[in-house]
């Protein structure tokens, strides 16, 4: 344990912020050729050692209702005399003498002000003036007691403990919080040695765990910082004490953050149909199609670029909000227009990336969707077809880039597509060639044309 006593720098804060994760470093694991990898595993499938009879009880918890001050001084990473400091100052509340899971919750968030420069005199100014502000953590938050080792999880598991640790990483834990972990999150463990188990390959699953680690981070971002612009912050201008404003959050909250684990279920198992349906179509195709079969981890797809012409500008003359909310809208529009088989990949600021299997229908969204623009913003979209590497659920390469180059020479309220996508016919769609362009960052030019609703044509 690290012995701060109270120092405002240099303090040791329990958990970093899944901000200052150590980064993946290590080269991806050796796969054969369906992309199987047999490191980190203790024994043949199947004996791996995920049940009670086995393994350290992480099932164990300390007594929430008295912690003590040892334990709770050495979960914060203080001192006992900086705790008894801060009962002092009607910062941590003990219940009737006792340390409970409330007074970790309290001192774990001093801690955190503390290795942030506040000064007790300000925390203590806070908590005179609104009493226990603090108190609705208890409610929503019941911190870990009990800490393994990754040692102690491979125990459990039957992985190996440098595999826990690269998982656990994988997840978003820091490099400091794999060495520590929760008891509660050794089901996270659990579960993946059953996966690993089953046949599923070791290299997809790290990269599922990055994806998960970084998207339900993001999920759990923003629902907190929902709560503080949206429920929080305009009762505080409301002149409520920050303690009726934290009361007001924990009352809310007990009945919508239940619901969470629900909606980001009903959501995933919608998502992962649709998905399993373009997998079934995509199946068929290889079937028809040699060529289809790339190498492993790579796909054949439809990128496009679309973002709004001058931008920034419209930040400047506009501002941020009429900005932001001009955004919202174009995303919302291609979000609702796009083909079946095309999805919104990310948003950049004002850009979106769409991934397509099919160059046509994209093309043919496309153009209509520059005829269908409102008044406002205009848009620039740019279309490239090409091989790409799937890593981490982002696609990524040499045509990925191509793609982005050329939205950025589309002029206002332009379809400009590469030879690539012009091979492909549409319809209802003309190609005017502009000639070879030599775009940033690629030596060879690169043909372009731009896409039309042809003369005489209806909407698709």
């Amino acid at each position: 344990m690290t012995d701060t006593d109270d120092r405002a720098s240099g303090q040791n804060v329990g958990e970093q912020s899944p901000a200052r994760r150590r980064p993946f470093l290590g080269r991806a694991p050796r796969a054969d050729d369906a992309g199987r990898d047999t490191r980190g595993r203790r024994g043949p499938r199947g004996s791996r050692r995920h049940t009670s009879q086995a393994g350290p009880d992480v099932e164990a918890q300390d007594d929430p209702r008295d912690l003590g001050r040892a334990r709770v001084a050495e979960l914060v990473g203080v001192s006992e005399g900086t705790l008894r400091r801060w009962v002092g100052l009607g910062l941590v509340p003990l219940e009737d003498g006792a340390w409970t899971a409330a007074s970790l919750n309290h001192a774990r968030v001093v801690q955190r002000l503390r290795s942030k420069g506040r000064s007790l005199s300000d925390i203590a100014l806070v908590a005179e003036r609104n009493g226990s502000v603090l108190d609705y953590l208890g409610g929503l938050l019941a911190p870990a007691t009990r800490h393994v080792t990754p040692e102690e999880v491979a125990e459990r598991t039957g992985l190996e403990p440098a595999l826990v640790r690269r998982v656990g990483e994988a997840f978003g834990f820091s490099a400091q919080s794999v060495e520590r972990i929760a008891a509660d999150d050794v089901r996270l463990f659990e579960h993946v040695a059953t996966a690993l188990d089953a046949g599923f390959p070791l290299v997809a699953l790290l990269q599922l765990a990055r994806i998960y680690g970084q998207a339900l981070g993001r999920v759990a971002d923003a629902e907190v910082r929902m709560f503080r612009l949206y429920v929080r912050d305009p009762l505080i201008r409301e002149n409520a004490s920050a303690l009726e404003a934290a009361e007001a959050v924990a009352e809310l909250a007990s009945h919508v953050m239940p619901l969470a684990d629900r909606l980001i279920e009903d959501v995933h198992r919608r998502s992962l149909h649709w998905f399993i349906e373009q997998d079934a179509v995509s199946l068929v195709e290889q079937a028809l199609d040699e060529d289809a079969l790339l190498g492993l981890g790579r796909l054949r797809v439809t990128i496009a670029f679309a973002d709004l012409a001058g931008f920034t500008r419209l930040t400047e003359e506009q501002g941020d909000e009429e900005a932001v909310d001009a955004v919202e809208r174009f995303v919302d529009a291609v979000d609702a227009s796009l083909p079946d088989d095309a999805r919104i990949l990310k948003t950049i600021g004002d850009e979106v990336m769409v991934i397509a299997d099919a160059a046509a229908g994209l093309v043919d969204w496309a153009v209509e969707f520059q005829a269908r623009q409102p008044a406002g913003p205009r848009t620039r979209i740019g279309i490239h077809e090409g091989e790409v590497l799937f890593r981490d659920g982002d696609y990524f390469g040499r045509e990925v880039n191509r793609a982005a180059r050329v939205v950025a020479r589309a002029g206002p309220g332009e379809v400009l597509v590469t030879d690539a996508i012009a091979a492909h016919p549409v319809r209802q769609v003309a190609y005017d060639p502009i000639g070879d362009v030599r775009l940033k960052g690629f030596k060879a030019p690169t043909a372009l044309y731009v896409a039309r609703r042809r003369a005489g044509s209806g909407p698709a």
